[in-house]
């Protein structure tokens, strides 16, 4: 890891190595892969586990339940939510979120929780995403809504009959 922080609160995170983490950056008990890019002011809470070569950016906020795969790019101020039923007083239940393999989540993004966002999926700046996204989406607006499907490519195990 490469603390670029003056600022910062790490209280028992796992953090892997070429990881840069940036000022004002509040991390527990999470885990953060290799190479990743944690800009300032970001939260990334208790239990989050976040892949490897990962782009958080800057007030981006990140609770516990929350999974991301590997090559997920967060935007600036995207916000995940933990629980269906929030309350002040009494208790509360984690309900988990997941964000597929190379997924890109645009700036001011709102995630509610209990949905996967799809491998390679695109939400756009300022989406309420309320439904799982499948794999190659790209959604927009309140509520978020399919605008169009990325070609996925999928590479082919040679079969190995047309050797030379």
């Amino acid at each position: 890891m490469r603390l670029l922080a003056e600022y910062y609160k790490i209280d028992d995170a796992d953090i892997g190595e070429g990881t840069v983490v940036r000022d004002y950056v509040n991390l527990y008990g999470c885990k953060i892969g290799r190479d990743c890019k944690i800009a300032a002011y970001a939260e990334i809470q208790k239990g989050v586990i976040i892949g490897d070569r990962c782009k958080i950016e800057a007030f981006a906020f990140i609770p516990s339940g929350v999974t991301i795969e590997d090559e997920v790019f967060i935007g600036p101020h995207a916000c995940f939510t933990n629980d269906r039923v929030p309350k002040a007083v009494g208790d509360w239940e984690v309900t988990p979120t997941v964000v597929k393999k190379g997924a890109s989540i645009g700036a001011n993004a709102t995630i509610i929780c209990g949905i996967t966002i799809g491998e390679n999926a695109l939400v756009g700046a300022g989406a309420v995403v309320t439904k799982n996204v499948p794999e190659g989406a790209v959604v927009v607006g309140s509520p978020a809504k399919i605008i169009k499907k990325k070609a996925v490519s999928k590479v082919k195990k040679c079969s190995g009959r047309n050797k030379k």
